[in-house]
Protein backbone atom coordinates (compact mmCIF):
# COMPACT_ATOMS: atom_id res chain seq x y z
CA UNK A 1 0.00 0.00 0.00
CA UNK A 2 1.29 3.36 -0.99
CA UNK A 3 1.75 6.37 1.49
CA UNK A 4 -0.80 8.26 0.33
CA UNK A 5 -3.47 5.71 0.82
CA UNK A 6 -1.92 4.45 4.24
CA UNK A 7 -3.23 8.35 5.25
CA UNK A 8 -6.47 8.45 3.26
CA UNK A 9 -7.08 4.81 5.41
CA UNK A 10 -6.37 6.71 8.40
CA UNK A 11 -9.07 9.16 7.62
CA UNK A 12 -11.57 6.68 6.93
CA UNK A 13 -10.83 5.42 10.62
CA UNK A 14 -10.71 8.64 11.67
CA UNK A 15 -14.08 9.47 10.48
CA UNK A 16 -15.90 5.87 11.51
CA UNK A 17 -14.46 6.40 15.02
CA UNK A 18 -15.66 10.22 15.01
CA UNK A 19 -19.18 9.51 13.78
CA UNK A 20 -20.15 7.04 16.61
CA UNK A 21 -18.72 9.36 19.06
CA UNK A 22 -20.52 12.26 17.94
CA UNK A 23 -23.76 10.69 16.96
CA UNK A 24 -24.11 8.97 20.77
CA UNK A 25 -23.56 11.80 22.33
CA UNK A 26 -25.64 13.94 19.96
CA UNK A 27 -28.60 11.63 20.69
CA UNK A 28 -27.80 11.89 24.33
CA UNK A 29 -27.70 15.49 24.94
CA UNK A 30 -29.74 16.46 22.22
CA UNK A 31 -27.45 19.05 20.84
CA UNK A 32 -28.20 20.09 16.85
CA UNK A 33 -24.51 20.98 17.26
CA UNK A 34 -23.10 17.74 18.09
CA UNK A 35 -25.53 15.99 15.63
CA UNK A 36 -24.77 18.15 12.25
CA UNK A 37 -21.33 17.59 13.51
CA UNK A 38 -22.23 13.50 13.63
CA UNK A 39 -23.43 14.65 10.25
CA UNK A 40 -20.54 15.93 8.78
CA UNK A 41 -18.27 13.86 10.11
CA UNK A 42 -20.79 10.89 7.81
CA UNK A 43 -19.85 13.31 4.76
CA UNK A 44 -16.00 12.74 5.94
CA UNK A 45 -16.36 8.88 6.13
CA UNK A 46 -18.06 8.77 2.66
CA UNK A 47 -15.13 11.57 1.35
CA UNK A 48 -12.28 9.30 3.03
CA UNK A 49 -13.49 6.40 1.35
CA UNK A 50 -13.64 8.30 -2.08
CA UNK A 51 -9.91 9.15 -1.48
CA UNK A 52 -8.96 6.26 -0.61
CA UNK A 53 -10.31 4.89 -3.69
CA UNK A 54 -9.40 7.57 -5.90
CA UNK A 55 -5.81 8.14 -4.91
CA UNK A 56 -5.10 4.23 -5.41
CA UNK A 57 -6.52 4.98 -8.93
CA UNK A 58 -5.07 7.85 -9.87
CA UNK A 59 -1.79 6.44 -9.81
CA UNK A 60 -2.14 3.66 -11.79
CA UNK A 61 0.44 4.34 -15.07
CA UNK A 62 -1.36 5.67 -18.57
CA UNK A 63 -2.59 2.62 -20.39
CA UNK A 64 -4.31 2.52 -24.17
CA UNK A 65 -7.65 4.00 -22.54
CA UNK A 66 -6.26 6.41 -20.44
CA UNK A 67 -2.84 8.02 -22.38
CA UNK A 68 -2.73 11.04 -19.67
CA UNK A 69 -2.56 8.69 -16.66
CA UNK A 70 -5.81 8.46 -14.25
CA UNK A 71 -4.58 11.68 -11.89
CA UNK A 72 -7.65 13.21 -12.86
CA UNK A 73 -9.79 10.68 -10.76
CA UNK A 74 -8.15 12.65 -7.05
CA UNK A 75 -10.60 15.50 -8.54
CA UNK A 76 -13.79 13.42 -9.35
CA UNK A 77 -13.40 12.20 -5.49
CA UNK A 78 -12.70 15.99 -4.08
CA UNK A 79 -15.56 16.94 -6.63
CA UNK A 80 -18.41 14.08 -5.04
CA UNK A 81 -17.21 14.76 -1.58
CA UNK A 82 -17.72 18.91 -1.83
CA UNK A 83 -21.38 17.73 -3.20
CA UNK A 84 -22.02 15.47 0.08
CA UNK A 85 -20.60 18.59 2.50
CA UNK A 86 -23.15 21.24 0.61
CA UNK A 87 -26.18 18.71 0.72
CA UNK A 88 -25.42 17.83 4.63
CA UNK A 89 -24.29 21.60 5.21
CA UNK A 90 -28.24 22.54 3.60
CA UNK A 91 -29.88 19.90 5.90
CA UNK A 92 -28.08 21.22 9.01
CA UNK A 93 -28.76 24.64 7.96
CA UNK A 94 -32.22 23.67 7.79
CA UNK A 95 -32.84 22.48 11.23
CA UNK A 96 -30.79 25.11 13.14
CA UNK A 97 -32.78 28.06 11.33
CA UNK A 98 -35.96 26.21 12.69
CA UNK A 99 -34.85 25.85 15.99
CA UNK A 100 -33.49 29.57 16.44
CA UNK A 101 -36.59 30.57 15.25
CA UNK A 102 -38.94 29.27 17.67
CA UNK A 103 -40.05 25.98 16.21
CA UNK A 104 -40.14 22.99 19.00
CA UNK A 105 -37.42 21.02 19.57
CA UNK A 106 -35.77 19.16 22.92
CA UNK A 107 -33.96 20.74 25.57
CA UNK A 108 -30.49 20.59 25.41
CA UNK A 109 -27.91 18.85 27.85
CA UNK A 110 -24.28 19.75 28.59
CA UNK A 111 -23.21 17.42 30.92
CA UNK A 112 -19.33 17.28 32.04
CA UNK A 113 -18.85 13.98 29.73
CA UNK A 114 -20.26 15.45 26.56
CA UNK A 115 -17.07 18.45 26.81
CA UNK A 116 -14.87 15.23 27.49
CA UNK A 117 -16.37 13.88 24.38
CA UNK A 118 -15.17 17.11 22.75
CA UNK A 119 -11.83 17.59 23.69
CA UNK A 120 -11.30 13.51 22.18
CA UNK A 121 -12.93 14.49 18.97
CA UNK A 122 -10.58 18.19 18.72
CA UNK A 123 -7.51 16.24 19.34
CA UNK A 124 -8.64 14.06 16.17
CA UNK A 125 -9.94 16.49 14.14
CA UNK A 126 -6.04 18.51 14.51
CA UNK A 127 -4.00 15.43 14.18
CA UNK A 128 -5.85 13.98 10.95
CA UNK A 129 -5.84 17.19 8.86
CA UNK A 130 -2.21 17.81 10.21
CA UNK A 131 -1.29 14.36 8.74
CA UNK A 132 -3.37 14.85 5.33
CA UNK A 133 -1.73 18.32 4.83
CA UNK A 134 1.64 17.51 5.24
CA UNK A 135 1.03 14.26 2.74
CA UNK A 136 -0.75 16.39 0.49
CA UNK A 137 2.03 18.46 -0.01
CA UNK A 138 4.38 15.43 -0.10
CA UNK A 139 2.61 14.23 -2.57
CA UNK A 140 1.14 17.04 -4.13
CA UNK A 141 -2.18 15.12 -4.13
CA UNK A 142 -5.54 17.19 -4.33
CA UNK A 143 -7.79 14.87 -2.69
CA UNK A 144 -5.55 14.20 0.28
CA UNK A 145 -5.45 18.33 0.31
CA UNK A 146 -9.37 18.29 0.45
CA UNK A 147 -9.48 16.04 3.42
CA UNK A 148 -7.12 18.37 5.01
CA UNK A 149 -9.23 21.54 4.46
CA UNK A 150 -12.14 19.18 5.65
CA UNK A 151 -10.48 17.84 8.80
CA UNK A 152 -9.55 21.71 9.15
CA UNK A 153 -13.17 22.71 8.95
CA UNK A 154 -13.95 19.61 11.11
CA UNK A 155 -11.85 21.19 13.79
CA UNK A 156 -13.37 25.10 13.91
CA UNK A 157 -16.69 23.16 13.73
CA UNK A 158 -16.32 21.68 16.84
CA UNK A 159 -14.88 24.39 18.59
CA UNK A 160 -17.64 26.59 17.86
CA UNK A 161 -20.10 23.60 19.03
CA UNK A 162 -17.76 23.61 22.53
CA UNK A 163 -18.53 27.26 22.63
CA UNK A 164 -22.07 26.41 22.41
CA UNK A 165 -22.41 23.84 24.90
CA UNK A 166 -20.37 25.82 27.52
CA UNK A 167 -23.25 29.21 26.70
CA UNK A 168 -26.07 26.44 26.83
CA UNK A 169 -24.78 25.44 30.45
CA UNK A 170 -24.77 29.19 31.11
CA UNK A 171 -28.47 29.75 30.01
CA UNK A 172 -28.27 30.15 26.21
CA UNK A 173 -30.27 27.90 24.76
CA UNK A 174 -30.17 28.60 21.25
CA UNK A 175 -26.98 28.69 21.38
CA UNK A 176 -26.64 25.94 20.06
CA UNK A 177 -28.36 25.80 17.70
CA UNK A 178 -26.07 29.48 16.66
CA UNK A 179 -23.09 26.89 16.81
CA UNK A 180 -24.85 24.61 13.78
CA UNK A 181 -25.53 27.11 11.71
CA UNK A 182 -21.87 28.24 12.13
CA UNK A 183 -20.55 24.81 11.10
CA UNK A 184 -22.90 24.57 8.41
CA UNK A 185 -21.88 28.01 7.07
CA UNK A 186 -18.56 26.66 7.22
CA UNK A 187 -19.12 23.31 5.58
CA UNK A 188 -20.95 25.43 2.65
CA UNK A 189 -17.80 27.91 2.35
CA UNK A 190 -15.31 24.68 2.12
CA UNK A 191 -17.89 23.15 -0.50
CA UNK A 192 -17.77 25.70 -2.41
CA UNK A 193 -14.18 26.57 -2.78
CA UNK A 194 -13.56 22.88 -3.00
CA UNK A 195 -15.83 22.49 -6.09
CA UNK A 196 -14.75 25.57 -8.29
CA UNK A 197 -11.01 24.46 -7.65
CA UNK A 198 -11.83 20.80 -8.96
CA UNK A 199 -14.42 21.98 -11.74
CA UNK A 200 -11.04 24.04 -12.67
CA UNK A 201 -9.28 20.86 -12.97
CA UNK A 202 -11.79 19.23 -14.46
CA UNK A 203 -12.63 21.42 -17.46
CA UNK A 204 -8.49 22.02 -18.07
CA UNK A 205 -8.86 25.29 -17.05
CA UNK A 206 -5.07 26.74 -17.04
CA UNK A 207 -3.15 26.99 -14.06
CA UNK A 208 -1.88 30.89 -14.10
CA UNK A 209 0.83 30.71 -11.86
CA UNK A 210 2.18 27.49 -13.99
CA UNK A 211 1.53 29.25 -17.19
CA UNK A 212 3.18 32.73 -15.83
CA UNK A 213 6.33 30.25 -14.75
CA UNK A 214 6.60 28.19 -17.89
CA UNK A 215 6.37 31.63 -20.23
CA UNK A 216 9.27 33.07 -18.02
CA UNK A 217 11.39 30.23 -18.44
CA UNK A 218 11.17 29.97 -22.19
CA UNK A 219 11.67 33.64 -22.60
CA UNK A 220 15.03 33.48 -21.13
CA UNK A 221 16.34 31.02 -23.37
CA UNK A 222 19.20 31.99 -25.27
CA UNK A 223 19.05 32.08 -28.45
CA UNK A 224 15.12 33.86 -27.99
CA UNK A 225 12.89 30.87 -29.08
CA UNK A 226 9.40 31.87 -31.25
CA UNK A 227 6.78 30.51 -28.89
CA UNK A 228 3.51 30.57 -30.88
CA UNK A 229 1.37 28.77 -28.36
CA UNK A 230 1.60 27.28 -24.82
CA UNK A 231 -1.19 24.92 -23.66
CA UNK A 232 -1.22 23.93 -19.95
CA UNK A 233 -3.16 21.81 -17.69
CA UNK A 234 -3.16 20.23 -14.00
CA UNK A 235 -4.11 16.52 -12.73
CA UNK A 236 -3.06 15.80 -9.16
CA UNK A 237 -0.48 18.13 -9.46
CA UNK A 238 0.51 16.83 -12.17
CA UNK A 239 1.35 19.50 -15.21
CA UNK A 240 0.82 18.84 -18.95
CA UNK A 241 2.15 20.94 -21.67
CA UNK A 242 1.66 21.51 -25.20
CA UNK A 243 4.35 23.91 -26.69
CA UNK A 244 4.42 25.41 -30.51
CA UNK A 245 7.41 27.10 -31.53
CA UNK A 246 8.67 28.15 -34.88
CA UNK A 247 11.77 28.02 -36.26
CA UNK A 248 13.34 29.27 -39.66
CA UNK A 249 12.54 27.41 -43.16
CA UNK A 250 15.92 26.59 -43.88
CA UNK A 251 16.62 24.98 -40.53
CA UNK A 252 17.75 21.33 -40.20
CA UNK A 253 16.08 18.58 -38.25
CA UNK A 254 18.91 18.50 -35.69
CA UNK A 255 18.62 22.41 -35.30
CA UNK A 256 14.95 22.28 -34.73
CA UNK A 257 15.19 19.66 -32.55
CA UNK A 258 17.57 20.90 -30.12
CA UNK A 259 15.26 24.05 -29.95
CA UNK A 260 12.68 21.95 -28.97
CA UNK A 261 14.91 20.06 -26.28
CA UNK A 262 15.80 23.53 -24.91
CA UNK A 263 12.33 24.35 -24.34
CA UNK A 264 11.02 21.16 -23.05
CA UNK A 265 14.24 21.37 -20.14
CA UNK A 266 12.99 24.96 -19.82
CA UNK A 267 9.55 23.97 -18.27
CA UNK A 268 10.52 20.90 -17.07
CA UNK A 269 12.86 22.85 -14.52
CA UNK A 270 9.99 25.69 -14.23
CA UNK A 271 7.41 23.12 -13.23
CA UNK A 272 9.26 20.07 -12.13
CA UNK A 273 7.59 16.54 -13.37
CA UNK A 274 5.94 18.55 -15.96
CA UNK A 275 4.98 16.10 -19.26
CA UNK A 276 5.96 18.33 -21.90
CA UNK A 277 5.39 18.35 -25.80
CA UNK A 278 7.29 20.49 -28.23
CA UNK A 279 5.90 20.88 -31.82
CA UNK A 280 8.36 22.61 -34.36
CA UNK A 281 6.83 24.25 -37.00
CA UNK A 282 8.88 27.09 -39.67
CA UNK A 283 8.36 30.39 -39.10
CA UNK A 284 6.32 32.71 -41.62
CA UNK A 285 6.77 36.40 -42.78
CA UNK A 286 9.84 38.33 -42.37
CA UNK A 287 12.68 38.75 -45.24
CA UNK A 288 15.00 35.62 -44.32
CA UNK A 289 11.28 33.15 -45.08
CA UNK A 290 10.89 34.75 -48.25
CA UNK A 291 14.61 34.09 -49.22
CA UNK A 292 14.35 30.79 -48.00
CA UNK A 293 10.68 30.02 -49.96
CA UNK A 294 12.05 31.78 -53.30
CA UNK A 295 15.37 29.96 -53.09
CA UNK A 296 13.41 26.68 -53.39
CA UNK A 297 11.11 27.23 -55.39
CA UNK A 298 14.25 28.28 -58.23
CA UNK A 299 15.72 25.35 -57.59
CA UNK A 300 12.93 22.99 -58.90
CA UNK A 301 14.06 24.56 -62.07
CA UNK A 302 15.53 22.22 -64.35
CA UNK A 303 19.62 23.22 -65.16
CA UNK A 304 19.63 26.04 -62.50
CA UNK A 305 22.80 24.80 -60.44
CA UNK A 306 23.45 27.25 -58.17
CA UNK A 307 21.74 30.40 -56.89
CA UNK A 308 23.24 33.24 -54.69
CA UNK A 309 22.86 37.11 -53.22
CA UNK A 310 18.99 36.41 -53.27
CA UNK A 311 17.67 39.88 -51.72
CA UNK A 312 14.43 41.03 -50.59
CA UNK A 313 13.46 44.67 -51.17
CA UNK A 314 10.60 46.41 -50.03
CA UNK A 315 9.51 50.08 -51.12
CA UNK A 316 6.73 52.09 -51.15
CA UNK A 317 4.32 48.97 -50.19
CA UNK A 318 5.59 46.95 -53.11
CA UNK A 319 7.89 43.66 -52.15
CA UNK A 320 10.94 42.45 -54.88
CA UNK A 321 13.46 39.78 -54.85
CA UNK A 322 16.37 40.03 -56.36
CA UNK A 323 18.74 37.05 -57.26
CA UNK A 324 21.72 35.84 -59.12
CA UNK A 325 21.23 32.64 -61.30
CA UNK A 326 24.27 30.72 -62.29
CA UNK A 327 23.60 28.70 -65.10
CA UNK A 328 26.14 26.53 -67.84
CA UNK A 329 28.31 28.52 -69.73
CA UNK A 330 27.50 27.11 -73.28
CA UNK A 331 24.02 27.81 -73.04
CA UNK A 332 23.16 30.65 -75.45
CA UNK A 333 21.48 34.01 -74.39
CA UNK A 334 18.39 33.16 -75.88
CA UNK A 335 18.07 29.42 -73.74
CA UNK A 336 19.46 31.19 -70.27
CA UNK A 337 17.02 33.99 -70.59
CA UNK A 338 13.79 31.32 -71.43
CA UNK A 339 15.04 29.49 -67.90
CA UNK A 340 15.32 33.01 -65.69
CA UNK A 341 11.97 33.48 -66.96
CA UNK A 342 10.78 29.72 -65.53
CA UNK A 343 12.78 30.84 -62.25
CA UNK A 344 11.00 34.04 -61.93
CA UNK A 345 7.42 32.61 -62.45
CA UNK A 346 8.20 29.91 -60.35
CA UNK A 347 8.68 32.43 -57.50
CA UNK A 348 6.18 34.54 -58.46
CA UNK A 349 3.30 31.34 -57.92
CA UNK A 350 5.58 30.21 -55.19
CA UNK A 351 5.15 33.42 -52.98
CA UNK A 352 1.96 35.48 -54.29
CA UNK A 353 2.91 38.46 -51.82
CA UNK A 354 5.89 39.46 -54.08
CA UNK A 355 5.28 41.85 -56.62
CA UNK A 356 8.29 41.48 -58.97
CA UNK A 357 11.08 39.04 -59.40
CA UNK A 358 14.53 40.60 -60.79
CA UNK A 359 17.34 37.80 -62.21
CA UNK A 360 21.39 38.39 -62.77
CA UNK A 361 22.63 35.54 -65.02
CA UNK A 362 25.97 34.67 -64.84
CA UNK A 363 27.89 31.97 -66.20
CA UNK A 364 28.28 28.59 -63.67
CA UNK A 365 32.43 28.50 -63.28
CA UNK A 366 34.05 25.32 -65.43
CA UNK A 367 36.76 23.07 -64.05
CA UNK A 368 39.96 24.21 -63.70
CA UNK A 369 42.91 23.00 -64.90
CA UNK A 370 45.70 23.31 -62.10
CA UNK A 371 49.12 22.61 -61.11
CA UNK A 372 51.60 23.71 -58.14
CA UNK A 373 53.21 26.45 -58.46
CA UNK A 374 57.13 26.53 -59.32
CA UNK A 375 58.94 26.10 -56.13
CA UNK A 376 60.92 29.60 -56.32
CA UNK A 377 57.46 31.38 -57.18
CA UNK A 378 55.71 29.97 -54.34
CA UNK A 379 58.37 30.86 -52.63
CA UNK A 380 58.44 34.71 -53.20
CA UNK A 381 54.67 34.81 -53.06
CA UNK A 382 54.29 32.48 -49.71
CA UNK A 383 56.40 35.28 -48.35
CA UNK A 384 54.32 38.19 -49.48
CA UNK A 385 51.13 36.35 -48.25
CA UNK A 386 53.06 36.35 -44.76
CA UNK A 387 53.89 39.75 -44.30
CA UNK A 388 50.49 40.59 -46.02
CA UNK A 389 48.68 38.76 -43.03
CA UNK A 390 50.70 39.88 -40.70
CA UNK A 391 50.33 43.68 -40.99
CA UNK A 392 46.23 43.12 -41.74
CA UNK A 393 45.83 40.80 -39.06
CA UNK A 394 48.94 40.83 -36.50
CA UNK A 395 50.09 37.26 -36.61
CA UNK A 396 51.10 34.88 -39.06
CA UNK A 397 49.18 32.47 -40.69
CA UNK A 398 48.23 29.21 -39.93
CA UNK A 399 48.35 27.60 -43.60
CA UNK A 400 49.51 29.02 -46.86
CA UNK A 401 49.21 26.81 -50.37
CA UNK A 402 49.55 28.32 -53.96
CA UNK A 403 48.20 26.67 -57.08
CA UNK A 404 48.96 28.03 -60.52
CA UNK A 405 46.01 28.05 -63.26
CA UNK A 406 45.72 29.52 -66.75
CA UNK A 407 44.13 32.96 -65.27
CA UNK A 408 47.42 33.50 -62.94
CA UNK A 409 47.85 32.01 -58.88
CA UNK A 410 45.35 30.91 -56.43
CA UNK A 411 46.08 31.50 -53.23
CA UNK A 412 44.42 29.95 -49.96
CA UNK A 413 44.97 31.00 -46.75
CA UNK A 414 44.17 29.64 -43.17
CA UNK A 415 43.92 32.40 -40.67
CA UNK A 416 43.66 31.63 -37.00
CA UNK A 417 41.46 34.25 -34.94
CA UNK A 418 40.31 34.66 -31.42
CA UNK A 419 37.40 32.66 -30.61
CA UNK A 420 35.22 36.10 -29.65
CA UNK A 421 35.82 37.58 -32.99
CA UNK A 422 32.51 37.95 -34.66
CA UNK A 423 31.69 36.56 -38.14
CA UNK A 424 31.62 40.19 -39.64
CA UNK A 425 35.09 40.81 -38.36
CA UNK A 426 35.97 37.94 -39.35
CA UNK A 427 34.95 38.87 -42.74
CA UNK A 428 36.29 42.24 -42.54
CA UNK A 429 40.04 40.70 -41.60
CA UNK A 430 39.70 38.33 -45.18
CA UNK A 431 38.73 41.13 -47.09
CA UNK A 432 41.64 43.42 -46.33
CA UNK A 433 43.89 40.32 -46.91
CA UNK A 434 42.61 39.33 -50.05
CA UNK A 435 42.93 43.29 -51.49
CA UNK A 436 46.39 43.89 -49.89
CA UNK A 437 47.70 40.56 -51.55
CA UNK A 438 45.76 41.86 -54.97
CA UNK A 439 47.43 45.26 -54.85
CA UNK A 440 51.09 43.42 -54.08
CA UNK A 441 51.05 41.37 -56.56
CA UNK A 442 49.04 41.48 -59.79
CA UNK A 443 48.78 38.01 -60.59
CA UNK A 444 47.15 36.66 -58.41
CA UNK A 445 43.57 35.58 -59.84
CA UNK A 446 42.29 34.24 -56.62
CA UNK A 447 42.27 34.39 -53.14
CA UNK A 448 40.37 31.99 -50.60
CA UNK A 449 41.01 33.18 -47.10
CA UNK A 450 39.26 30.97 -44.44
CA UNK A 451 39.15 31.65 -41.14
CA UNK A 452 38.85 29.49 -38.00
CA UNK A 453 39.45 30.14 -33.61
Amino acid sequence: MTPQRRTALVSVVAAAVLIVVKLVTGLATDSLGLLSEAIHSGTDLAAALLTFFAVGVSRRPADRGHAYGHEKAEHLSALAEAVLLAAASLFIVWRALARLTGGAHPEVDAPWWAFAVIGFVIVIDASRAVISLRASRRYRSAALAANALHFAGDLAGTLAVLVGLVLVRGGFEQADSAAALFVAILVLVAAGRLMRVNVDVLMDRTPADAQSAARRAIAALDPPVDLRRLRLREAAGHHFADVVIGVRPGAAVGQGHAVADAVEAAVEAALPGADVIVHVEPREGGDEALRERALAAALLIPRVREIHNVVVLRNGGRTEVSLHLKLPGDLSLEDAHGIATRVEAAIAEAIPEIDAVQTHLEPLSEPTDVTDAAPGEAARAAEHVRRAVLEVAGCEPREVRLLRTEEGLVVFITLGVERETTLAEAHRLASAIEARLREARPEIAEVVVHTEP
